[in-house]
């Protein structure tokens, strides 16, 4: 029995997005955020911490390390490319910003993989739009090409992407090599080798970067899934290059699962979740607001695709997304974990916008543009505030939150705020006056808005972030009191605290108790801020306690040896 497509498409509802606007967002997206800024905390900071002691030479390349800290998760490919890029960086103020430059680029491969995947998704011939019987349906490469063009707006548009995208950390490769693999996987009936490399490439390198366990059933799955399409196909040559699509999924599983072995990086960590209502209650938040606003229309795909649940386009996203979402719920660093299901929740959003009612596609615009726009005035109040004092509230509030801040007004910051303000304000423009049969209508405000907002923050706002995310106040606290020569004794500190430390102050830093004797020590205090009872005060005197004002868990006592 021939089950007819959900998808009913004109040729004239696939018109061409302008590859400069998602170009324009794409770029925008990637330099906000990974250009200017210090480093925050905590897991930011200290993988540059883990970076810097590889290129320094002071930590085995096969188990990174940082004063003895492990690195968590225990991942080799992130801290490897950024200690390269340390060993050959001119100095210490241009190496923080070129260690960020393969994690950009990770950034850059997720979303172009988010893209081609879902393209020769969408070239499959299951998801195909219906014919008309006069003809005038979408042509099967203008379908694909506008289906992809909603994944990355539906990519660009999700809320937890934001912070985690812009960092230097694991997470960020694992995203890379994620995309990087779904895009293979996506390609190989029509680019054998390319796919295949993609699928190796981005196996090994999930693997590397500290997600063996995904990557076997990532591969696994997405194996099985292409042998179940093998035995369903009527077509001999469409089954001998489904065989061979099996094997080559089967081969770069295997060669990653032997990598993972060698280099000792398989490790179970399972966490149950508790049985709680606040524990599942914060991880049904988290789901619906880091994968916002692509979950809902990945809900609608799913549904309104059912009867082809077993079909590539849905199948192979979907069995990404549902591995994902079980190693969250069973991981510490769930976020982290939910950040490799974009791609494959972006892609399942994209095939909704052939099913959607135009009702249901005017209700997104609406919430969108009242949503992102209601966002972009509170930062520009409160940046005015900021800097004017009017209004007062907003004044009170950033002076109650972050104490001691002190904004500065920058004419650069104030002009690309204002651009891309004026851009955000075009784009509704032109969205509401003549882009209204395009498929991708219902999520180019949502992607637009997203961008928008973004670079708001990282304009207008970063001080303000730089001040309460970094550790400025710690490390210039320590340097003013450290008035004598010598090295740093560390007791109880975080990897993030000591890594901020290390780039901020040109002094050694060893771990309290072993032979070397230092003039200084840095402790963490107890939780009512005093001298943790294991200092030897015979031997140390408390000289200042260092605390940011607006974290009170980033503090330090400075003790000074007697």
């Amino acid at each position: 029995m021939h089950v007819t497509t959900p998808a009913v498409v004109s040729q004239a509802a696939v018109k061409r997005l302008p590859r400069a606007v998602l170009l324009g967002l794409c770029v925008v997206y990637v330099v906000a955020g990974f250009v200017g800024r210090g480093g925050w905390k905590s897991a930011d900071m200290a993988a540059m911490g883990f970076m810097a002691e590889l290129a320094a030479g002071r930590a085995d390349w096969l188990h990174p390390t940082l004063l003895g800290i492990a690195s968590e998760p225990n991942a080799l490919l992130p801290y490897w490319l950024g200690a390269w890029i340390l060993q050959s960086a001119p100095g210490t103020d241009a190496a923080l910003w070129l260690v960020r430059l393969p994690f950009a680029l990770f950034l850059t491969f997720a979303m172009a993989a988010t893209w081609y995947g879902t393209y020769y998704l969408a070239k499959g011939p299951q998801a195909q739009p219906v014919a008309f019987a006069f003809g005038g349906q979408a042509q099967p490469n203008d379908y694909a090409r506008t289906v992809a063009d909603g994944s990355l707006l539906a990519l660009l548009a999700c809320l937890g992407l934001a912070q985690l995208g812009h960092e230097t950390t694991p997470a960020l490769a694992q995203l890379g090599c994620v995309g990087l693999y779904f895009y293979g996987v996506c390609a190989l009936p029509y680019r054998w080798r390319l796919g295949g490399l993609a699928c190796l490439f981005g196996l090994a390198g999930l693997t590397l970067s500290g997600a063996p366990t995904l990557a076997f059933f990532y591969g696994f799955g997405c194996a099985g899934i292409t042998l179940w399409e093998q035995k369903k196909a009527i077509d001999p040559a469409t089954q001998r290059s489904r065989r061979a699509t099996v094997a080559a999924l089967v081969l770069a599983c295997a060669a990653s699962a032997t990598l993972g072995a060698a280099t000792h990086l398989w490790q179970w960590k399972i966490i149950a979740p508790h049985a709680q209502w606040i524990d599942w209650n914060g991880y049904a938040q988290l789901l619906v607001w880091f994968t916002w606003p692509a979950w809902p229309l990945a809900l609608w795909a799913v549904w309104r695709w059912r009867k082809y649940v077993g079909s590539r386009h849905i199948a192979l996203p979907l069995w990404m997304l549902t591995v994902t979402l079980v190693a969250t719920l069973f991981t510490g660093a769930s976020d982290r974990t939910l950040l490799l299901g974009l791609p494959a929740i972006a892609s399942l959003a994209a095939f909704s916008l052939p099913t959607l009612q135009r009702q249901i596609a005017s209700l997104i615009d609406w919430f969108t543009l009242l949503f992102f726009s209601g966002c972009g005035l509170v930062v520009w109040v409160v940046w005015l505030a900021m800097q004017t004092g009017i209004p007062s509230q907003p004044a009170a509030n950033v002076a109650r939150l972050a104490p001691g801040f002190r904004p500065e007004f920058s004419a650069i910051a104030m002009v690309l705020a204002l651009a891309a303000t004026a851009f955000w304000s075009a784009l509704v423009r032109w969205r509401t006056s003549r882009q209204r049969a395009a498929l991708w209508k219902s999520l180019i405000l949502p992607a637009g808005g997203a961008v928008w907002c973004w670079s708001l923050l990282m304009t207008l706002w970063l001080p303000l972030l730089d001040y309460t995310q970094g550790y400025a106040v710690l490390t210039e606290g320590v340097a003013k009191h450290v008035d004598r020569p010598g090295c740093l004794e560390v007791q109880g500190l975080g990897a993030d605290q000591i890594a901020a430390l290390q780039w901020a102050l040109d002094r050694p830093m060893v771990v309290a108790g072993t032979l070397v004797h230092c003039p200084w020590l840095l402790a963490q205090p107890t939780n009512a801020g005093e001298v943790p009872p294991t200092i030897d005060t015979t031997l140390w005197r408390a000289k200042v306690f260092i605390a940011h004002p607006a974290d009170a868990s980033n503090a330090v006592w400075l003790m000074q040896r007697k």
